[in-house]
């Protein structure tokens, strides 16, 4: 069992690192792409949360700290959360197809997507990876999880806002719409 604790959380991470990766030489041309500062600066923060995340030594002080004795429970539920959140981002990027990119851009031919996992929330990729990280924190149990979560969070919160003020100045009224009809983030409520 203390090898499933050791190697199961990386394994599935590093394995949907390598089939995003994979994936990402579907995606059609760009017609307007994000400053390169403000991406560097967006993987710089995910690079941050998921060190939290991936090195233990990293959990001094209060970051070490456990939020609640620690179960067999706990990370079978981070478990199923992690491959939840995974597979819910992946079937949002596979949805997405040829308009997916890594960055904020805006496609030739961009089409505005509302259907599948669209239908549920406008950011399902962020939706699942928040899912994924949420699961990772509760397995590790330790503030340094929860810090990962906060400012992968607001990491997302901000690019998703660029990205909406580019889909509302390519599709308008009809973006608009979406927007009062689906939830950013978690149906029905954020």
């Amino acid at each position: 069992m203390d090898q499933l604790h050791m190697y199961l959380f990386p394994v599935v991470w590093w394995g949907w690192a390598i089939c995003w990766y994979v994936t990402s030489f579907s995606a059609s041309a760009p017609k307007r792409v994000q400053n390169p500062g403000a991406r560097l600066f967006y993987v710089f923060e995910l690079v941050i949360a998921f060190a939290l995340f991936s090195y233990p030594r990293l959990g001094v002080g209060w970051l070490g700290l456990r939020i609640v004795p620690r179960s067999e429970s706990l990370f079978v539920i981070g478990a199923i959360l992690l491959v939840a959140g995974l597979a819910f981002a992946l079937w949002a990027r596979m949805h997405l197809g040829g308009n997916w990119s890594g960055q904020v851009t805006l496609k030739e031919g961009h089409r505005l997507i509302r259907t599948g996992p669209y239908a549920l929330v406008r950011h399902p990729i962020y939706t699942g990876l928040l899912l994924a990280m949420v699961g990772t924190a509760v397995a590790i149990d330790e503030y340094r999880g929860v810090l990962a979560v906060l400012i992968a969070l607001q990491s997302f919160v901000r690019k998703y806002r660029l990205e909406e003020r580019w889909l509302t100045e390519e599709f308008g009224s009809e973006y608009e719409q979406y927007k009062l009809e689906v939830k950013a983030l978690v149906p029905g409520v954020f």
